[in-house]
């Protein structure tokens, strides 16, 4: 994973440590003042909360624990595709330019640029050079697109 990807997810477990944590407990304490926990829907919904944050906490903590974070910027792949790096795209059909970073799975935002490495055009990309020119077989069928650039910030 990226420092990036890294970092955000150290921010997500923080809130959820410190403030959704304490915010459910407050209000499982609070619905369980108002008498038979049986029937009182407030209860359970919020015992539901709690247990998906606990299960949220628990999978950031082991998705951290066995990472390998990899910093992008120390990359020198000598202009080849790899995972971190910023590569853009010509598409030959349509002549037009996307910017993608591969990230890993956890990481993937396609409308923030950011490629899962397991995705179809990752896995084309994987190795190519900068005036490479890439077939991608991917589920709406086969695109071509040549690599501009390579970047490694």
């Amino acid at each position: 994973m990226t420092l990036r990807g890294a970092e955000r997810l150290r921010q997500e477990l923080k809130q959820l440590k410190s403030e959704a944590r304490p915010t459910v407990i407050k209000a499982i304490a609070e619905a369980r003042a108002h008498g038979d926990l049986s029937e009182n829907a407030e209860y359970h919904a919020a015992r539901e909360q709690q247990s998906f944050i606990e299960g949220r906490i628990g999978e950031i903590e082991m998705r951290l624990g066995n990472a390998e974070v990899i910093d992008v910027t120390k990359l020198n792949a000598n202009g080849r595709v790899v995972f971190g790096c910023t590569v853009q795209l010509e598409d030959q059909d349509g002549g037009a330019k996307v910017v993608y970073q591969l990230v890993g799975d956890d990481e993937a935002d396609i409308k923030q640029g950011l490629l899962s490495v397991s995705s179809p055009i990752a896995r084309a990309l994987i190795g190519k050079s900068e005036g490479d020119v890439v077939d991608v077989v991917a589920p709406g069928g086969t695109r071509t697109y040549e690599i501009v650039s390579v970047r490694y910030v």
